[in-house]
């Protein structure tokens, strides 16, 4: 597994090297390992449920192929950065979280994001709830109130009418 070059693959991906996609390099890098794979899931083998919404996700979409399009990339958006992954053939489960350290600097804080072993980067942990089930399709129906089509869970009954969460929110805020 040459780093360099999956590494160049997250920053193609991204647009720019930043310590965030570097989080999320080394936590990709890290399920690879212990799932051992070598190639993005073509569907939902992988998947991670992150509690971010930052530059790392990039990086677990562009090396383990998980996206949020497939349902395979799940942001559970806590403001940590930690991420569990599932590898639904095997069964494994891990959640990884940065560690706090300090750094004197960027480029000393880069070079060990690139160089320390992953025990000394992320606590490594069992996974705290259960393999989320595979992605679901949806029926889409009209709102009654913009005729727009909606999957049916993003719908609700209002005065005996389906509508869509936007016009829910207009329905009940309108004076």
């Amino acid at each position: 597994m040459d780093k360099e070059l999956l590494y160049k693959k997250c920053v193609d991906f991204h647009g720019h090297s930043c310590g965030g996609l570097l989080i999320g390099f080394r936590a990709a890098l890290c399920a690879m390992e212990r799932f051992a794979i070598t190639e993005p899931s073509p569907d939902e083998e992988i998947v991670c449920v992150a509690e971010n919404d930052a530059c790392g996700i990039d990086a677990v979409q562009a090396l383990l192929g998980c996206t949020a399009g497939k349902g395979n990339l799940i942001l559970r958006l806590r403001g940590k950065q930690a991420f569990t992954f599932f590898d639904r053939k095997s069964g494994d489960s891990f959640r990884i979280v940065l560690k706090e350290k300090e750094f004197a600097s960027k480029e000393e804080k880069r070079k060990f994001m690139r160089e320390a072993p992953t025990e000394e980067i992320f606590k490594i942990e069992e996974a705290r709830f259960a393999l989320p089930r595979e992605a679901k399709i949806y029926q889409s129906r009209r709102c009654a109130r913009c005729g727009e089509p909606t999957a049916e869970p993003w719908l609700r009954v209002s005065d005996g009418k389906l509508l869509c969460l936007d016009c829910l929110d207009e329905a009940t805020t309108a004076p």
